[in-house]
């Protein structure tokens, strides 16, 4: 039977901050298991006596994304049918624990890469879930500042994980960096069965429900009132004029910049009672989830979904497409072992750390648009300095340069598909997030391959690698600067320019206000 018992530590284990805290372990985690071998793969191949180490590498990396991809769709779905958040996590990190186990015992190469396909599954179920569930917890106002912290789990478990991974395999055999990762990996089943959801939390009357509007807390000094008994007669509305309301009014409150419509009593419709008005103003609609192929026309028809996905898979690119390369040159160039290649990723992703919860806190304050594209802008010079040779400690700069503004751009790009769910009837959190874990999946299926495949057989590999980088930031920069935002860079330069002809968003959908229809 269900116990009616009130949980252990509701408020705590059920609040945001708890749920943001419980999303930055399971991103970290996730991203330590996956990068606490990279920088020993190479090495360990070379002594199993496999040749052209970089490819099959990359290879590795190609079938962790190959999990990832293909579980993407079905976890979003389940995830959003049944609004459960809290199992799918725990079977994530159950899955993990198993495909550590198995790469560590793995006697050959295929063996190795069915263990990575697993922990591709378990990595969309944090990723998918895992997003899901804090945004379902986060008041809409502070989304993109908790995007951000967890976002902060992304560069820390890459931080923790490769150096840990070189400095445990140096001194300790191939076995011991799985050991360490497994040992994060409980630590962080503890933290998943500790969270509460938040429709567990608001039956005992804690938590923010983000779907119910706060009627106190609307500002109608600029909303536009419309008497439905008197349509014929409809004044003109001034955009800051302070209306009284009669107490006796039916109010209809609608959040994310909709207009509010404010009705008279109809004529032989029976006055609603104080406590039914409560109880209509409180409800909140249900949102019945949409098949699939509804959810993909609706984030197809979007052009802000659209940019945000493209450069999620951009993203994974980037990031993947150096992981077989980067050791290999540091190893060619400078003569670095895996102690030492470590170490430069440690230096690369700390600035990462810090730029994911600044861009969080600007995009809430600011948007996403500038912040976007200033970011990308920043990014693309320090990958043509990557090209050079001449110093090891300006490289390593330019690496920690490109990881701290390219990081810039996650809060962005979630908060902005966060805003997307918000605005399409019947598409869910888990919707949007899973198909960012599509296409960022895809990303980094591909970037592994391409990446190993050019530095093994291009005659400038590296140089290669970081000039099709840099023609991929170049494509974002044109697609942010036109799309990112709903008020997008373009559109601002366009009103400049044409005042008279171009409108912004809120004053096109101001210009429709008397377009209502009436059973």
């Amino acid at each position: 039977m269900r116990s009616n018992r009130k949980p252990w530590g509701l408020r705590w284990r059920s609040s945001v901050w708890f749920i943001t805290g419980g999303t930055t372990s399971c991103i970290t985690t996730d991203l330590l298991a996956y990068s606490i071998i990279i920088p020993v793969l190479p090495f360990q191949l070379e002594r199993l006596s496999y040749h052209e180490v970089s490819s099959l590498t990359g290879w590795l990396l190609f079938a962790y994304s190959v999990g990832l991809v293909l579980s993407t769709i079905p976890i979003a779905i389940c995830s959003e049918r049944y609004s459960s958040r809290r199992i799918p996590l725990l079977l994530g990190i159950i899955a993990l624990l198993g495909s550590q186990v198995m790469f560590m015992e793995a006697p050959n190469f295929p063996v190795m890469a069915l263990a990575r396909v697993i922990q591709g599954i378990s990595s969309s179920m944090v990723w998918i879930v895992g997003l899901a569930l804090l945004c379902d917890t986060t008041p809409e106002t502070s989304v993109g500042r908790q995007l951000g912290i967890a976002m902060t789990g992304l560069p820390l478990g890459l931080l923790v994980g490769s150096p840990a991974g070189g400095a445990l395999y140096s001194r300790f055999g191939f076995r011991a960096p799985f050991i360490f990762g497994e040992i994060c990996t409980l630590v962080d089943l503890f933290l998943r069965l500790l969270i509460i959801e938040k429709d567990v939390a608001l039956k005992w009357g804690y938590g923010y429900d983000p779907s119910k509007p706060n009627v106190a807390a609307i500002d109608t000094s600029s909303a536009p009132v419309i008497h439905l008994t008197t349509l014929s007669t409809i004044p003109s509305i001034q955009a800051q004029k302070h209306l009284e309301m009669d107490t006796d009014e039916l109010e209809y409150s609608m959040l994310s910049g909709k207009r509010q419509l404010i009705r008279d009593e109809l004529p032989n419709e029976p006055r609603p009672s104080i406590s039914q008005r409560s109880s209509i103003l409180t409800s909140s609609p249900v949102r019945k989830p949409l098949p699939l192929l509804s959810v993909i026309g609706k984030l197809a028809r979007s052009p802000r979904a659209l940019v945000a996905l493209t450069m999620s898979f951009v993203y994974g690119i980037v990031n993947s497409m150096q992981e077989p390369s980067l050791p290999l040159h540091l190893q060619d160039v400078w003569g670095y072992n895996s102690d030492q290649v470590g170490l430069v990723y440690l230096a690369a992703l700390l600035p990462a750390m810090i730029s994911s919860p600044v861009a969080g806190y600007i995009v809430d304050r600011q948007g996403p648009s500038y912040l976007t594209c200033i970011c990308l802008l920043l990014t693309l010079p320090w990958w043509i300095v990557m090209t050079l040779r001449s110093s090891l400690p300006l490289f390593i700069f330019a690496l920690a340069a490109q990881s701290f503004f390219v990081s810039g751009v996650i809060s962005p790009v979630t908060t902005e598909l966060a805003a997307e769910a918000r605005n399409m009837p019947g598409v869910g959190y888990a919707h949007v997030y899973g198909a960012f874990n599509l296409a960022f999946g895809i990303g980094t299926a591909v970037g592994p391959v391409i990446g190993g495949q050019m530095y093994d057989h291009a005659k400038h590999g590296w140089t290669a690698v970081c000039c099709i980088t840099a023609a991929l930031i170049v494509i974002c920069i044109t697609l942010a600067f036109c799309y990112t935002g709903a008020d997008p860079l373009l559109a601002k330069i366009m009103r400049q320019q044409y005042p008279l002809v171009v409108k912004k968003p809120d004053e096109e959908s101001t210009s429709h206000s008397d377009a209502f229809t009436t059973d």
